[in-house]
């Protein structure tokens, strides 16, 4: 097979082309938009503290393999035909790191705040560039689980204080962003409690 070399935003469109195609017909639960918009605001989020392909590429497939059916090895396969191999292993190790473990088809015993704690646990061991992608993440959910659902937000945004107080090895800058956006949107919720 030749690998024909490309610029980083060809790529990078490939890529996200790729994930919208996995997500199919998958829309974002309150804006009804098709979901690869939450991608593609990860990714925005996440260049503007790492060039690496791989970070960037993950930030665009980070829920593919959580919420479709590709397969590692699938997502490997097509990676390496747009990019390096060490990338492509790169970048589906990433995704693998963010995806979630402990889900309830998983784990149908377990309540929620359990697999969320066992989750924890886990995401404090993934590596720096996986915690980098999760801050943006966390960002980018945050803003609309408070803006459309202000029952759900608490809960949301307490589980994301955890992560971001117990996962500390990412990108610092991009952790005090989401940790400042966190306590912002607390206030925001506060607000509309109180209206």
């Amino acid at each position: 097979m030749t690998l024909i070399i490309m610029q980083k935003d060809e790529i990078l469109k490939l890529v996200r082309d790729y994930a919208d195609e996995a997500h199919g017909d998958q829309i974002r639960k309150y804006t009804k938009e098709r979901y690869i918009v939450h991608p593609e605001r990860v990714l925005k989020i996440c260049e503007e503290y790492s060039n690496k392909l791989p970070v960037v590429a993950a930030a665009l497939l980070h829920d593919v393999l959580e919420d479709t059916d590709v397969t590692p090895k699938e997502m490997k396969d097509y990676l390496s035909t747009i990019m390096l191999a060490e990338e492509a292993t790169r970048t589906v190790k990433l995704v693998i790191e963010m995806t979630d473990v402990y889900t309830k088809a998983a784990y149908p015993q377990w309540n929620r705040d359990t697999r969320k704690q066992k989750e924890l646990e886990r995401i404090k061991k993934t590596s720096p560039d996986a915690q980098s992608i999760k801050y943006a993440d966390i960002l980018d959910n945050c803003r609309e689980i408070v803006q459309y659902d202000i029952s759900f937000a608490p809960k949301y945004l307490q589980e994301c204080s955890s992560i971001l107080k117990s996962a500390i090895r990412g990108n610092k800058d991009l952790r005090k962003l989401a940790m400042e956006t966190l306590d912002h949107e607390k206030d925001n919720l506060r607000k509309k409690k109180t209206r």
